[in-house]
């Protein structure tokens, strides 16, 4: 015989109204039962996206924004969200001192070196250069910066939000669902 047990869990309900916000002031409590049922999984559809995550958090024409730091520094993103950072460093060392290039972040009174390379001056400057793509949180206040010390060190890439402040996942720009 079937039974039906009323669980009682702060964690699951609320769970339950950040998933699947149309459920939100549901009054019953969950509830378990001794009886196999089969699971269609809405999970994705429930959350914002049918996309698996990889899909998600492709670029697409209008919905990235493009950097370049050479010699200097270029605001990557200051809204809060998650962000996908992605791109290439190139550069060589010239000169008698040590250049760096990095990603730093700041909340308005620190900075923070997140990602970074120096390049040392050596007897063959031969060329350097390796991808970057990383993911990033910014909270209200807080910026990414890409930072270049010298004219031969260059960050280049593209940036684009894949969630919210709240990790609702953003859709590439044009991709509509059906």
């Amino acid at each position: 015989m079937a039974q039906i047990i009323p669980i009682v869990s702060e964690a699951l309900q609320s769970t339950i109204r950040r998933l699947l916000p149309s459920q939100n002031g549901f009054g019953e409590d969950l509830q378990a039962q001794n009886v196999i049922v089969p699971i269609i999984d809405l999970t994705p559809s429930a959350e914002g996206s049918a996309l698996s995550t990889d899909l998600a958090r492709a670029m697409s024409f209008t919905g990235q924004t493009s950097f370049v730091a050479l010699n200097g520094a270029a605001v990557v993103a200051n809204s809060p969200g998650f962000y996908r950072i992605f791109g290439a460093f190139s550069g060589r060392s010239v000169g008698s001192a040590t250049t760096t290039a990095n990603f730093s972040m700041s909340d308005g009174l620190s900075t923070k070196v997140i990602w970074g390379c120096d390049m040392q001056l050596t007897p063959d400057p031969a060329p350097v250069a390796f991808n970057f793509d990383f993911n990033v949180f910014l909270a209200a206040g807080e910026s990414i910066t890409a930072n270049s010390s010298g004219p031969t060190l260059q960050l280049e890439g593209s940036v684009r939000q894949i969630a919210d402040v709240n990790g609702q996942v953003s859709n590439p720009a044009g991709y509509i669902d059906q």
